[in-house]
């Protein structure tokens, strides 16, 4: 086999597929890339066996057919420091030789057989949601989930397709943050996808795709980019009995200058105490020193009496990053309680801390 192709080209293509490989077992043919062709266009694969992606590209000139593989991360590193010009690939003797000019690099190869298989979309049902709804709304909770948590099915976002809507939830456990797509659906089901593959979905897809499933797999594609993630096996929390069914107070918030007061506060801590008053909130770290940081907003809240809640800055700066409007409303009962943030079909609920 032989290509040729430009250095920005491939080296765009050996980017992308980075988080696709296995990083720490060099041995496994999972630490490489695959490379093939196929009627005039260039195939390359790369999977950890639990998430994989396919990039198919004409954009890479074809000398002779074939396939070879590569170690993912080795490949990166030499074609990064090579000119911004054209790079040929030979595999010689089950060898991959990479040229340009008058430099010259060797990698070993594996069996390109031994590549692990994509699961495939035949005979497996669609999901028939908006693509751009479902991408822009998988970024809004993907903050809120865990990443390492015992409990498996929270290091996912469950994805939960009901008659009249489709609910995306995220849990860290101190958090709750709920997307709704609104639209009829022809079936109800539930799946949870692993936060790796919701962060992957969010940088490839950008359009218009096809999405199908079946009990362990979730697949996306469209003309470039074929990808696919095994589903988290369990069963997500009732999350729905963690919404407050009602709220005693209710206001409504500005969003920038809400922003500004609390990343003033985060330059001393990131654990906040906020006064809501009648006609003003003031905002106070909660650091265990005797460094302090106070600023106070005018705003009528309405309420009668002060009231305190003191949370962690993180889960509301990560809600308003989430949202366009200029304004958000905040829904809450005691300061021990869960609170709400809210902003049309988009939620979050926060634990507070008790002081």
């Amino acid at each position: 086999m032989k290509i040729r192709v430009q250095k920005q080209i491939i080296e765009s293509i050996l980017i992308n597929l980075q988080p696709f490989l296995e990083k720490k077992d060099a041995s496994q043919i999972t630490s490489h890339i695959l490379f093939k062709t196929e009627n005039g266009s260039c195939i390359i694969k790369a999977t950890d066996s639990e998430i994989g992606l396919e990039i198919v590209t004409k954009n890479i000139t074809i000398d002779s057919e074939g396939s070879f593989t590569a170690h993912g991360k080795k490949f990166l590193d030499i074609i990064r420091i090579l000119k911004d010009e054209e790079i040929t690939l030979e595999l010689l003797d089950n060898v991959l030789n990479i040229k340009q000019q008058h430099s010259k690099f060797k990698l070993p190869t594996f069996n390109t057989n031994s590549f692990p298989n994509f699961p495939d979309t035949e005979n497996k049902p669609q999901i028939s949601l908006d693509s751009l709804s479902l991408i822009q709304n998988l970024k809004k909770i993907s903050p809120a989930i865990d990443t390492n948590n015992p409990k498996f099915e929270l290091n996912g976002a469950l994805i939960n397709i009901k008659s009249n809507s489709t609910d995306l939830v995220g849990t860290d456990t101190r958090r709750l943050a709920i997307a709704s797509i609104e639209g009829s659906n022809a079936k109800e089901l539930s799946l949870i996808v692993p936060k790796k593959a919701i962060l992957e979905i969010q940088k490839l897809f950008l359009d218009k795709i096809d999405i199908y499933f079946d009990e362990t797999n979730l697949i996306i594609s469209n003309n470039t980019y074929y990808f696919y993630t095994k589903l988290i096996n369990g069963k997500f929390p009732d999350y729905q009995r963690i919404i407050p069914t009602s709220t005693k107070y209710k206001i409504v918030l500005p969003k920038k200058e809400m922003l500004e007061a609390i990343k003033m506060i985060t330059t001393i801590s990131q654990e906040i105490k906020m006064s809501l008053l009648h006609d003003s909130i003031i905002f106070n770290s909660l650091s265990a020193d005797n460094v302090e940081a106070k600023t106070e907003l005018e705003i009528k809240t309405g309420l009668e009496y002060k009231f305190d809640i003191s949370f962690n800055s993180k889960y509301i700066l990560d809600f308003i990053s989430q949202i366009d409007k200029n304004e958000f409303i905040m829904e809450f009962n005691e300061p021990s309680l869960p609170f709400i943030v809210k902003d049309d079909h988009f939620i979050t609920i926060i634990m507070p801390i008790i002081i």
